[in-house]
């Protein structure tokens, strides 16, 4: 086998390791807390996050009045053109790994370019029911008094906490510790 099949045998293989990674990455949960405060009384800042939620889709579906908790529930919806379009990589793909098995094993005749029948529609099958998924929104009031300032814990994804941080952050006065706008790297 020559440099040039060893090279590019090696590249298809890491372009579908990439794939798969990128795959499982769209299906991982992204769950996090966070700790906010405002200066404003808790009753206005509960009722404006419960409208914000309700406008983005969020329906509430229970809470415990004992412990101060809110639970919204919401459905991811998976994009259809990322599906398209991860179908057609993983198509590409999957032709060019055939490709490259001809030349290395030309006896198999066209056979292997068949692959892109199978990696094609995998590929964006494996995306479209693996990111469509239902999510929590907890929101749980921390302090006692209802004259003072407002401490929440909010569990959610992480998306989701930033554009609340975004969209709200100045109307509500709200205050974290920055930890979701950093980057894990």
């Amino acid at each position: 086998m020559s440099y040039s099949l060893n090279s590019t045998l090696l590249l298809t293989i890491l372009l579908a390791i990439g794939l798969f990674f990128f795959l499982k990455a769209s299906s991982k949960d992204r769950t996090t807390i966070v700790e906010i405060s405002s200066s404003q009384k808790p009753i206005k800042v509960l009722n404006s996050l419960c409208e914000w939620l309700n406008l983005r889709g969020w329906k509430q579906t229970g809470g415990d009045f004992e412990q101060r908790i809110l639970i919204f529930k919401g459905q991811v919806v998976s994009s259809k053109f990322l599906a398209i379009f991860l179908g057609f990589l993983g198509g590409f793909g999957s032709c060019a790994l055939g490709l490259v098995i001809i030349q290395i094993y030309p006896e198999l005749g066209w056979w292997p370019i068949l692959l892109g029948l199978i990696g094609g529609p995998l590929s964006g099958i494996v995306y479209f029911k693996k990111s469509a998924r239902e999510e929590k929104f907890e929101l749980r009031l921390i302090n006692e008094n209802e004259n003072d300032l407002t401490f929440m814990r909010l569990r959610a994804h992480r998306d989701e906490l930033i554009s609340l941080e975004n969209e709200l952050g100045e109307k509500l006065q709200l205050k974290s510790d920055g930890s979701l706008f950093k980057t894990p790297i």
